[in-house]
């Protein structure tokens, strides 16, 4: 008779062992996804050119070359260094994403940039994001690659 119970407990807890182990697997299956964010600071890592929408050269960044990309919800603000340039570069403004795309309309900047805007404030670029890196890739008015500026998240 003991021998009896000892089984039938025995088998009662493996089976609720076994129900709860398949409730977490179907727990886990029903986990939303993490949402892809640009939200953040961004080191660009590297600078790609096209011809014939094929990557023709790559140029890496280093501390002598190197951009920094901060985007909180709704605005950017980047700065960029070169030991060989003389002009400060950097800039502000508002963004959106939507269908692949990066918007940033800059509402000023360095010296250099606000002669730049005040030819064109909206820029428009193809966006590939993951969690921790993104690609803005400017593409002409035909679908043509033209170059891209690649970025790892640093916070």
């Amino acid at each position: 008779m003991k021998t009896i119970l000892l089984f039938l407990s025995l088998a009662f807890i493996v089976s609720c062992k076994n129900n709860s182990e398949t409730n977490m697997d179907k727990n886990d299956m029903n986990t939303p996804t993490k949402e892809l964010t640009i939200k953040g600071a961004w080191k660009q890592i590297s600078f790609y050119n096209y011809a014939d929408n094929m990557v023709t050269d790559t140029i890496i960044a280093s501390e002598a070359n190197k951009q920094i990309k901060m985007y909180s919800d709704t605005k950017v603000m980047w700065s960029r260094f070169r030991d060989s340039d003389t002009l400060d570069w950097f800039g502000y403004g508002d963004y959106t994403i939507g269908d692949s795309t990066l918007t940033e309309i800059i509402d000023y900047g360095s010296k250099a940039m606000n002669e730049a805007i005040k030819k064109e404030r909206k820029f428009t670029f193809k966006l590939i994001l993951d969690e921790d890196k993104f690609s803005q890739i400017q593409v002409d008015e035909e679908g043509n690659l033209i170059y891209a500026e690649n970025y790892v998240r640093i916070e």
